[in-house]
């Protein structure tokens, strides 16, 4: 059964704080299974004025973490109920989180929107800002690299993190564009940045950049009127806004999200041209003309069944690499800008949203 919970606009995820709801638990008609038997299991509603932004999974403690605009919660997986909840209360710099990342020690990162990175870790919290060696207060995404080097994706380059020493080292002008959105890590022990101006890659020794012009993204052949909420000196009015006087805009370049697989293929997910795919020598992308829910591309993540899965700006796309499955309102979302997903340990795909969390399962 589909399942809402409506509670007060103050939290950040209905399960939460289900105990103090101000509504009751309304139960919905089942949604139809599509191919495969996949359908949308539950959807947890807690209104317009809550993002969530960021979901990780910690496999060891079968524990999703989720990050929202007021605050961070972690969530037992056996049970779908939370274990912890942080706020700056708590320790947290800023309830606005939109990346979590769990390291080599299973300390816990959460990147702030201008709050700068608070890490857990032994029950006790520790906030890093650009006076540590942190590259900007604004922090967008994680990843990390065999031997424990954590990498930091911020709006003013990309931070190294040595696991020993715990230095920070900043890369700016090597990027192809100082505003990285987001970061992999393939079998090589290559680090891809996804930025606002292209993709950039860095093998510990040099480094190499792709745009639209070597094939990263679809064209614009709606002939949509390019954004202006990008570049430098724009930050005052930085806030991700992908539509102009409500209209679709088209962005190639701009690159929300990076996902490499274990074929060792880089997936971008870019602003207006959809998904692309590097296979190490060319880009080719997948848009709406393909199948693809839409042409904004969010988040990336890839099942246990190796099908894809693609937050776009119309809501889910499921790809098994010859067809689309995409989820909507109509499917149960609770809204289609799809801002975060993550595989859980059962195959569910949990789908983070404006209004709350969704569960697709089969």
């Amino acid at each position: 059964m589909t399942r809402t919970t409506s509670i007060s606009r103050r939290a950040a995820l209905a399960f939460a704080l289900a105990a103090s709801a101000t509504g009751a638990l309304a139960q919905q008609p089942a949604r139809p299974a599509g191919p495969g038997g996949w359908r949308v299991i539950d959807s947890f509603d807690v209104g317009e004025g809550v993002y969530v932004r960021a979901l990780k999974l910690e496999a060891k403690r079968n524990v999703m973490w989720v990050g929202t605009s007021s605050g961070v919660h972690e969530v037992d997986l056996k049970t779908i109920k939370p274990t912890s909840t942080f706020t700056r209360k708590e320790g947290l710099a800023n309830e606005y989180v939109f990346a979590v990342g769990v390291d080599h020690q299973d300390n816990k990162w959460f990147g702030t929107n201008a709050g700068g990175v608070s890490r857990f870790k032994d029950g006790q919290w520790k906030t890093f800002f650009p006076m540590h060696g942190l590259a900007d207060y604004w922090v967008y995404c994680f990843a990390s690299q065999k031997d424990g080097t954590l990498w930091i994706g911020t709006w003013a380059g990309a931070n190294k993190v040595d696991p020993k020493t715990g230095k920070f080292t900043t890369y700016v002008r090597e990027l192809i564009n100082e505003w990285v959105y987001g970061l992999g890590v393939d079998a090589k022990d290559r680090v891809w940045f996804g930025t606002e101006g292209g993709v950039s890659m860095f093998d510990g020794k040099t480094w190499k950049s792709w745009t639209h012009k070597d094939g990263l993204g679809a064209p614009n052949s709606d002939q949509l009127a390019f954004s202006t909420n990008t570049g430098l000196g724009t930050r005052s009015r930085h806030d991700l806004a992908t539509m102009n006087e409500g209209k679709a805009t088209y962005n190639p370049n701009y690159t929300f999200a990076i996902h490499v697989d274990p074929q060792d293929h880089v997936w971008a997910g870019t602003w207006g041209g959809g998904v692309a795919k590097f296979d190490g020598s060319k880009w080719t992308n997948l848009s709406v003309k393909d199948g693809l829910a839409g042409n904004i591309v969010y988040s990336i993540t890839q099942g246990k069944d190796g099908a894809y899965w693609f937050g776009t700006n119309r809501g889910v796309s499921r790809w098994d690499g010859k067809r689309f499955q995409n989820f909507g309102k109509k499917e149960g979302l609770l809204e289609e800008n799809v801002y975060a997903l993550a595989i859980a340990p059962s195959g569910e795909v949990w789908v983070g949203t404006r209004k709350g969390v969704t569960r697709i399962g089969r």
